[in-house]
């Protein structure tokens, strides 16, 4: 270890982790990437080439912006980097254009932008409880925590391969988290108010910050039973928070407010006529909804009469909207590890439930629970049934033959990482794994197996494709709703618990 400068001394490990991920990601650069790639391609090329007011109009090609202002001004400062390697990429009507200096530009701005993720898992590192001790440094809980964060695998597949800025995005709400662990509470709310404008997916997550900045912060006493007093209230602090709100949106959608455009905005934010589930079901409960669907049509007793494809008729998105969770309406209080659980179960629920959500969200639970992961072994167990299940439902995203062996083999060492790392951490207590999950996480494999290298060679390929999906899809449904629900009873009970200590 001291040969790579991984010694508790030295502090170089970090840095260590830090550029060995970084040469993976360049290594990946030439790989397959997905629709995303032109996506993005399309915003440069939008932001460039078109005044503001007509962002959000913009339909020359399929793939319009439907991301908030910021992530669009985000994509016009890109674009004046761009055009010193290839000005063809920004002209709005080079539809799927591609050439090798705007795949390295994109490439690269991924990477580059992810040094705010690094820079993220550093802060985060420094909130990790340090009561569990080691001479070993890889044994201890902030060299797992950054390992289990810096290499996880579902970014690398995403970012690096398949093609996004999650790292970028991730940074920005472990940074926020950070804060709060720091008590910084405003730069929290600030960074988390940013991201909102950034990727308003993570409104899914805003009910949990809500209520732990009004009770942590805008309450500024509490009595000795943990609860808060109520004439502690401070209307200064929440007059600052709501001003913080305010000015961060007001620079976002103000613009698009003199142009009388914000309908225009929204309606691309939010296109609930794409219907309840993607293209590719998420392994979440409206997959095995969709599936039991199909086994009961089969049999005469279907749900809807649609069941494969993107709409489920019978429901509506106000139906998967997943906030008002109970546990973080309690009298207790709510200290960081707390919010940070319910911030994981919001995010985790709104996977399970929400309206036509992408497989890739699994990321916005799987990130943060890697801070619980490494403190505490129930929380352990909860993210390593959640991370391999939600990892391997991204397998189909890469689908490409030389892209096969990449996925297997940084899927298996961050598994068998993480896996290992977590059991020797918590090797005193009792085992991470029950019979049950162990056989449902080996059960991984064959199904692996079937769905790669045997399903192709059979009749059934060609005349029922979406098998593999399906299969994928339901299989890894079950051991995410598995660690919801384990989660969501673990909250529930140390509510419960706080209020019996209490009486």
């Amino acid at each position: 270890m001291a040969a790579f400068g991984l010694t508790t001394g030295s502090g170089h490990w970090f840095s260590a982790l830090a550029v060995g991920v970084t040469l993976l990601k360049c290594l990946l650069i030439p790989t397959y990437h997905s629709t995303d790639f032109e996506v993005h391609r399309n915003w440069l090329a939008i932001t460039h080439s078109l005044p503001l007011s007509q962002w959000y109009y913009e339909a020359t090609s399929e793939w319009t912006l439907d991301y908030p202002p910021f992530f669009a001004w985000f994509e016009y400062a890109l674009s004046h980097i761009a055009k010193y390697f290839d000005q063809e990429m920004l002209n709005i009507h080079n539809l799927n254009y591609y050439s090798s200096r705007t795949l390295l530009f994109q490439r690269f701005s991924v990477i580059l932008t992810d040094a705010l993720f690094v820079y993220a898992v550093h802060e985060c590192s420094k909130c990790v409880d340090g009561k569990r001790t080691s001479k070993d440094l890889t044994e201890k809980p902030k060299f797992i925590l950054s390992v289990l964060l810096l290499w996880n695998f579902g970014l690398l597949v995403i970012d690096h391969i398949h093609f996004q800025y999650n790292g970028f995005l991730s940074g920005l709400l472990l940074l926020s988290i950070a804060r709060l662990f720091q008590k910084r509470h405003i730069e929290g709310a600030f960074l988390f108010a940013v991201l909102l404008h950034f990727k308003h997916i993570y409104l899914y997550v805003a009910p949990a910050y809500g209520i732990y900045l009004l009770r942590s912060y805008c309450f500024t006493a509490n009595k000795p039973d943990g609860t808060v007093q109520w004439n502690s209230f401070s209307f200064v602090r929440v007059t600052s928070l709501g001003l913080i709100v305010f000015l961060v949106s007001a620079l976002s959608l103000g613009p698009f407010l003199a142009l009388n455009q914000l309908p225009q905005v929204f309606s691309r934010l939010f296109p609930f006529k794409r219907g309840l589930c993607h293209a590719y079901w998420a392994p979440n409960f409206w997959a095995l909804y969709n599936a039991l669907d199909k086994v009961l049509s089969v049999i005469g007793m279907g749900l809807d009469d649609k069941w494969f494809g993107s709409t489920v008729p019978a429901h509506s998105p106000s139906l998967s909207f997943p906030f008002g969770n109970p546990h973080l309406h309690t009298d207790s209080h709510i200290g960081p590890r707390g919010f940070l659980r319910c911030l994981v179960l919001c995010a985790l629920s709104s996977f399970m439930f929400g309206w036509h959500v992408h497989e890739k969200a699994i990321l916005l639970a799987i990130l943060p629970m890697s801070l619980l992961s490494v403190e505490k072994a129930g929380d352990a167990t909860v993210f390593l049934i959640l991370t391999t299940t939600g990892h391997y439902s991204l397998f189909p995203l890469l689908f490409t033959a030389p892209e096969l062996p990449i996925k297997i083999l940084l899927m298996l060492l961050f598994t068998v990482y993480s896996i290992s790392s977590l059991k020797t951490l918590f090797r005193k207590e009792k085992p991470l794994f029950n019979w049950i999950e162990t056989v449902y996480l080996l059960g991984l494999g064959p199904l692996e197996v079937c769905c790669e290298f045997l399903f192709p060679f059979t009749s059934w390929n060609l005349k029922y494709p979406f098998i593999p999906l399906l299969l994928t899809s339901v299989y890894c449904a079950v051991g995410i709703t598995y660690a919801w629900t384990r989660l969501y009873v673990s909250v529930l009970t140390g509510c419960l618990v706080s209020k019996t200590k209490k009486h």
